[in-house]
């Protein structure tokens, strides 16, 4: 796992620009739920990445740059984008045109929370990861015609994972104490995470984390140097990892967890 990690997240280079660092996009928050848009957005600064979009409506848009003044808050490119954290799948108004031109182009994504619900995936042009947890995988399958509750899911994630990749085709993380990844071919069980991640928005935060190390490692992606599964396992690691030098000391909070990234990737760099 050491070596992956290495392999994902690299130091900035002195030629380095914050282009070439990576740039990644975020359609997350909603009036109702905000937070998940600075932790999603937060968690991606954390992780290293040199540029962070967000697009949303003006009073997210608003908390979102008072919180994180570096943030870009206009269209333009990204290598990877981050959707449907915090976002309504009741009423998710502009978000959803928003979510549904950009499913529609090529590119690396993370379909979150609410984008489980809304996307078409008959539609679906990027190359995604979703992530999950039982309950709302079992929500997805129902929905894709594969009945099933979320007891079944819990027992076996491994053979859901499976069925959602190939439903979807796409790779899809499974969220819990032991998250498991698929494409439907290829699988990974992630080492089990701290229970300290049991709390309101840490799966904001991993979707920030891996959205982030998507764009700065698309390149290899696409050249096939890594997989997109081997990144979603990195952006677990550090997810966990953060949260238990978040836990330390005590209880944390989602906010914690985005925090500690930086002493996760710092703990990254100096590893022999």
């Amino acid at each position: 796992m050491q070596n992956l990690l290495k392999a994902v997240i690299e130091p900035a280079r002195a030629s380095d620009d914050k282009y070439s660092r990576g740039v990644v996009g975020f359609v997350t928050g909603s009036a109702e739920y905000p937070g998940a848009a600075i932790l999603g957005v937060t968690a991606a600064m954390r992780t290293g990445i040199g540029m962070v979009r967000y697009l949303g409506p003006t009073e997210v848009c608003n908390l979102v740059t008072e919180t994180r003044p570096e943030t870009v808050i206009q269209p333009g490119r990204a290598q990877a984008w981050v959707v449907g954290s915090g976002v309504s799948s009741t009423d998710p108004g502009d978000q959803l045109p928003r979510i549904e031109t950009l499913i529609r182009q090529p590119g690396l994504m993370v379909l979150d929370a609410a984008a489980l619900d809304l996307v078409d995936f008959s539609l679906v042009e990027a190359v995604c990861v979703l992530t999950p947890h039982a309950g709302e995988l079992a929500r997805l399958l129902n929905r894709l015609g594969h009945p099933c509750e979320r007891p079944e899911i819990e027992a076996d994630p491994a053979a859901f994972a499976e069925i959602a990749a190939n439903l979807t085709g796409q790779t899809v993380l499974l969220k819990g104490h032991q998250s498991v990844i698929s494409n439907g071919t290829d699988f990974w069980s992630c080492p089990p995470g701290p229970p300290a991640l049991a709390t309101a928005g840490t799966g904001d935060v991993l979707a920030g984390i891996l959205g982030a190390l998507l764009a700065a490692n698309s390149a290899e992606i696409i050249s096939g140097e890594l997989t997109v599964i081997q990144v979603a396992a990195a952006a677990v690691q550090v997810h966990s990892r953060a949260a238990e030098i978040a836990s330390a000391n005590g209880p944390i909070t989602a906010l914690d967890v985005a925090n500690s990234i930086r002493l996760v990737i710092g703990e990254i760099y100096r590893a022999d």
